[in-house]
């Protein structure tokens, strides 16, 4: 067993300034080969504090991974304190410097003579090519240990994690087999109880999460062999799909949206939103299906999409009977095959409130949910009930049975 800890350098992290993404990607590609993670941890740019957390990691790993701190300021200093940790001094390496300062002056500029830190190397140090920026990485090899540093720009790290570290990595001879089934209109206690036991198994293990499209279940499995782990798996992924079957819209990389084209089945879709600043068009912008949409709050605007003046001054934008009127308009005013209309409160009174329409031939209903949030996410959960009426509404009926 391969043991890891991850290790996120940057006080802009640690802050909450940026969203460390890189972490969960690296986590993922572990968990996909067999490695299993152990720690993550996130630590400012301080010499002493990242020099003392990569010596406690490597105290109990055997793989540990660095993320940031590459750059050519002062304050990054994961180079120096992988060698403070490691006793060894860095070094200008000629080949790297040359290579640096060719990027410079590829482009007719002078290198910063602070870009030289880019280029150190330890003696314990490999450097992993950066095509996609000017940080090289560095892989380490000590004492039957390995340090991985990689830059944080997310573009540059994946990169040079597939291409430079990947090929470099003694993968441990396990394979890990793994399915996640997406599912929505039922919550994690509710998944958890009609899973029962199952969740209780260590190999294979079956655990949930929520997401913001639903509530996540995962199947995994570890054997000598992926043969041997999918047949490991098979027969409580099998249960779990029967007892989930009514809730499931997807597995793996399946999008909510994408869920939403296949029961349109052809059909176009047309969206009109209102309070919810074009959520749901940027969820099915890449979708086949989606033919048009019209993001407005303006009530001049959304009577000429069929919100009556009646129900306006009635009842108000952020109502049942607008919501629907919205969605007969989507196909009436959009020229769809599929209406879909969100009408929401994200700030000021009433906030939270939110209707979801759909009007096809055949096919009309409407959802009233109401949850709490900043705008941001009430806007977020609106577009995601909008998607899940439509996947209810336009999926045959077998499949929900």
């Amino acid at each position: 067993m391969l043991l890891a800890e991850i290790i996120s350098v940057g006080t802009e992290l640690l802050f909450g300034e940026i969203v460390d993404s890189n972490a969960a990607y690296l986590a993922q590609q572990l968990a996909a080969r067999g490695v299993t993670l152990h720690r993550k941890s996130v630590l400012g740019d301080n010499l002493a504090r990242v020099t003392d957390g990569i010596h406690l990691a490597l105290s109990r790993a055997d793989l540990v991974i660095l993320g940031g701190g590459l750059g050519p300021t002062d304050d990054d200093l994961t180079r120096e304190a992988i060698a403070a940790a490691l006793n060894e001094t860095p070094h200008e390496d000629p080949g790297l410097l040359t290579w640096l300062e060719g990027l410079y002056s590829s482009r007719g500029r002078a290198m910063p003579q602070v870009n030289r830190k880019q280029a150190w190397l330890i003696p314990s140090a490999e450097a992993l090519p950066n095509p996609a920026g000017t940080a090289p990485g560095w892989f380490v090899r000590t004492a039957g240990k390995i340090i991985i540093a990689l830059p944080g720009p997310p573009r540059e790290m994946k990169r040079m994690w597939q291409e430079q570290v990947l090929p470099r990595l003694p993968l441990p001879t396990q394979a890990l087999f793994t399915v996640t089934l997406h599912t929505q209109g039922i919550g994690e206690s509710n998944v958890a109880e009609l899973l029962g036991d199952l969740t209780k198994a260590a190999n294979p293990s079956v655990a949930t999460y929520a997401r913001k499209t639903g509530v996540d279940v995962r199947v995994a499995a570890s054997a000598a062999t992926a043969e041997e782990a999918q047949a490991l798996a098979a027969p409580v992924l099998d249960a779990v799909r029967i007892r989930l079957k009514r809730w499931t819209w997807g597995e793996d990389g399946d999008t909510l949206a994408g869920a939403v084209t296949r029961a349109l089945a052809g059909r176009s879709l047309g969206v009109i939103e209102a309070g919810s600043a074009g959520a749901l068009s940027l969820l099915l912008a890449d979708e086949p299906g989606f033919l048009d949409a019209a993001v407005t709050v303006d009530h001049a605007r959304l009577i000429t999409l069929g919100l009556t003046p009646v129900t306006l001054r009635d009842q108000g934008v952020v109502s049942e009977a607008a919501a629907l009127e919205l969605a007969v308009g989507a196909r009436e005013h959009l020229g769809a095959d599929v209406g879909l209309a969100v009408v929401t409160a994200p700030g000021g009174q009433g906030a939270g409130q939110t209707y979801a329409a759909i009007s096809g031939r055949g096919v009309e209903h409407v959802i009233h949910v109401n949850w709490p949030g900043d705008a941001a996410q009430i806007r977020e959960r609106a577009a995601v009930a909008a998607l899940a009426l439509a996947l209810r509404s336009l999926r045959p009926a077998e499949v929900q049975a």
